[in-house]
């Protein structure tokens, strides 16, 4: 990639920033592209397949998935292997973005970007683990408990695939709920007070969105419910914790008071 010059604030000519985006977006291609010939490796020597198959396949009469189309396992296998590559490369993605847009932001805002990014990914990671590990087995056996004893399931890749990633980008994204609130308690735009003071409406919301986007029981809807009422109790308080410390680093705005001598009143 050339070498791009910007002057002593950091700034280029507008066709300069573009020709570096265009840059900064092949190098990302180029990441995705080999990560997902690496993934696709990795999904065929690792059984990726059996792994995420793990929730239901005890469930499963003889422990395997139905298809109903030819194309279905090859499909399969390709979304599998585009999503490992995505996570392989996402490091070289996020490091060619923040290359891109770290010189229009302040050393404050830089200081600040990095741990937003680093928690926002361990959030969604804990998500994500929580959904495998909990909530999918449970809902899968409330589900398929149902009239078992009359009904035979036949499961096939293609829908328990497709519920199976709901559950788990539900749960990632309900984990950066936490984050967005501190970021708004950081920008000053509410309070912790705010937070406490309509906490009842935070619970309320919790249940919607719970009911919304966990499956239809109530095993999992409390199994998410519980773990995102905990993140917002903890992000009440690490926002009071904000609050202390930012109200100890600006100064006083009230005026010091004059004395004036007795003589000159």
């Amino acid at each position: 990639m050339p070498r791009f010059e910007r002057n002593e604030r950091g700034e280029m000519p507008f066709l300069d920033h573009l020709e570096e985006l265009r840059w900064r977006l092949i190098w990302s291609l180029l990441a995705l592209t080999v990560a997902f010939v690496v993934g696709f490796v990795i999904v065929d020597a690792f059984n990726v397949l059996g792994l995420l198959m793990r929730p239901i396949a005890t469930h499963l009469p003889n422990g395997r998935l139905y298809f109903t189309s030819p194309i279905e396992p090859f499909m399969l296998t390709m979304k599998l292997a585009f999503f490992t590559g995505l996570v392989l490369a996402s490091p070289v993605i996020v490091w060619q973005l923040w290359r891109f847009l770290s010189p229009a932001l302040y050393a404050r805002e830089r200081r600040v970007v990095l741990p937003v990014a680093i928690a926002a990914a361990l959030l969604f990671v804990a998500g994500v683990l929580l959904a495998y590990l909990l909530v999918l087995p449970a809902a899968i056996k409330v589900l398929l408990g149902f009239q078992s004893q009359s009904l035979q399931p036949i499961v096939t890749a293609k829908e328990y695939f497709g519920f199976a990633m709901q559950v788990v980008i539900a749960f990632g994204a309900i984990f950066e709920i936490p984050l967005v609130l501190l970021m708004l308690v950081y920008l000053q735009v509410i309070s912790a007070t705010f937070l406490a003071r309509n906490r009842r409406f935070a619970i309320a919301g919790n249940a919607f969105l719970a009911m919304l986007l966990s499956p239809p029981d109530l095993v999992s809807m409390t199994l998410m419910m519980i773990p995102v009422q905990l993140l917002f109790e903890i992000t009440v308080i690490i926002a009071r914790v904000m609050e202390r410390r930012r109200a100890k680093r600006q100064p006083s705005d009230a005026p010091s008071a004059e004395v004036i001598p007795a003589g000159q009143a």
